[in-house]
């Protein structure tokens, strides 16, 4: 589990099954989603895991490492962590203090080893044991290695400063540690050690767009996502309906009032909401853009690009309903290129500054903000599906057929293309609110680290841009059936204090003579 459920969850877990069991839950469970097919890959992306620098490799006892960051653990527990460490960001894994009784557990957990397991054998026959082992794993080690540490209380910054002052030392996490500070300290030690560099500006941007970063081609979908949503949000205010519109139903805004007189402010309440989603996620892709891809955080990247492949093939459920509008699919077709020119290359050189977690409080509360901001955002996507689902089949829930009363039957016998024209709105609502959805589980996920405020920042203005129109709209035309709207209200519930409890960690101020002393002054 990561860190933003260990920590939250690990009291309760704790009461109800017992410290230890719970612990070797944690393990065990972790282990086997592991070894199942797919399951390491999934665990490592879920952690937000990314391949250590390459000036974190080296030998420990005369056997190659990928990083110099390991943990050492006790037999009994040696097949779980041999299984489940790795996948945390681990480069290798310490048995000790092993003894002959042992033998075989170590055996068979070297077995399926994901990186070096190394045997420090303990007491009288520990030379029996390193005989007997030797060749079932890659290294025994007896006696002391001055190039070994192993650190007492995990502190990343410490712990980094050790891995890049002396390419020979490693640094090993003892149980006591990994129990304190998660399953993620692997990936914030990681960070910490690895070598940054300044982040350029918008006055580094040339004028001719060959010439222009990914980073930029991303702020620019952003603006451009955030225009197109205010620009729907004044037609929907305005004129209602387009020519196209017209068009397609061959009727006007009157002609639409006369066949039911709550029509057109339900096509109002509809695209007002879209439309405060479209502005929502142009803020997370702006934020995405400048504060993640623009510093070189490889998830950023992969944030703006899933989320981006959940919304913008929305625009295909006009095959369902033979209604192409022409806007909308202008917005694709020009915003769409730009979104792979953004994500097309991962980003290069690493161009962050961390503060480290902070006080410890501050930290924990922010998990659980950090928790609770993933659920809102699983729950919007929930939603998203719910709507795409009810567009793409029924078209109407219950509430809407109350608040307009009258049934589809009738609303389709008065126009044999209104239920198409209401379905196309909602189902693109639905593939939109999956996109923000996205990514708000993605940045939520990935993007917590202390003094990140851009993060806190984007998730409250697009919180703000999706939320409140909802809101204000259902009200301005007295749609205000509390079901219908108890999951927007329990969303900014959500929102509010997971935002409240999140923001002196995200929002903490840089302090420059903080940096790590490794970060490199210029380029």
């Amino acid at each position: 589990m990561p860190d933003w459920t260990y920590h939250p969850l690990r009291g309760m877990a704790s009461r109800l099954l017992g410290t230890r069991r719970s612990q070797r839950l944690a393990l065990r469970t972790m282990a086997t989603v592991g070894s199942l097919p797919g399951g390491g890959w999934l665990i490592a992306r879920a952690f937000g895991h990314r391949h250590p620098p390459s000036h974190l490799a080296g030998v420990v006892a005369g056997v190659p490492v990928r990083t110099r960051l390991g943990a050492v653990v006790p037999p009994h527990v040696a097949a779980a962590a041999i299984r489940a460490f790795p996948l945390l960001g681990a480069g290798f894994v310490e048995v000790s203090p092993a003894g002959l009784a042992d033998v075989e557990q170590i055996r068979a957990a070297s077995a399926r080893r994901r990186v070096p397991i190394i045997v420090h054998p303990g007491g009288a026959d520990a030379s029996a044991v390193a005989d007997t082992l030797k060749d079932h794993v890659d290294a025994v080690r007896v006696g002391d290695d001055p190039a070994l540490v192993y650190t007492p209380d995990g502190d990343v910054p410490e712990t980094a400063r050790i891995l890049s002052a002396d390419r020979a030392a490693t640094v090993l996490a003892t149980p006591a540690v990994l129990i304190r500070e998660g399953p993620g300290w692997f990936a914030r030690v990681t960070e910490a050690a690895t070598t940054t560099y300044p982040a350029p500006t918008l006055r580094s941007v040339g004028r001719h767009p060959r010439s222009w970063p990914p980073w930029f081609w991303g702020l620019l979908v952003g603006l451009g996502m955030i225009g197109a949503g205010i620009g729907a949000a004044a037609i929907t205010l305005g004129p209602v309906l387009l020519w196209y519109d017209r068009d397609f139903l061959g009727l006007d805004v009157d002609q639409l009032h006369h066949i039911n007189h709550h029509l057109v402010h339900f096509l109002q309440h509809d695209r007002i909401t879209m439309a405060g989603t479209m502005v929502a996620i142009g803020v997370l892709y702006v934020g995405l853009a400048h504060g993640g891809i623009r510093r070189g955080w490889p998830w950023a990247r992969d944030v703006y690009l899933i989320s981006g492949l959940v919304g913008f093939p929305s625009l295909l459920y006009f095959l369902g309903f033979g209604f192409v509008e022409p806007l909308h699919t202008a917005v694709t077709v020009v915003l769409f290129p730009m979104l792979l020119l953004a994500t097309w290359r991962r980003p290069g050189q690493p161009r962050w500054t961390l503060l480290g977690t902070g006080p410890v409080r501050q930290w924990h509360r922010a998990l659980v903000g950090q928790l609770l901001m993933i659920c809102t955002g699983v729950g919007l996507f929930i939603g998203g599906v719910v709507v795409s689902v009810v567009g793409l089949t029924g078209v109407f829930v219950p509430s809407d057929l109350a608040f307009l009363g009258a049934g589809a039957a009738e609303l389709d016998a008065a126009n044999s293309r209104l239920l198409d024209f209401v379905a196309h709105d909602r189902a693109g609502f639905g593939g939109a609110l999956m996109a923000a959805a996205t990514a708000i589980v993605l940045l939520s996920a990935w993007g917590w680290r202390r003094g990140e405020a851009w993060v806190w920042w984007s998730l409250l203005l697009a919180a703000a841009a999706g939320f409140l129109p909802a809101v204000v709209v259902h009200g301005a035309i007295s749609y205000t059936d509390l079901l219908h709207l108890a999951p927007v209200y329990f969303g900014m519930l959500l929102t509010a204090v997971a935002l409240a409890l999140a923001r002196p960690y995200l929002c903490a101020h840089r302090e420059p003579a903080r940096q790590p002393q490794h970060v490199r002054s210029s380029l």
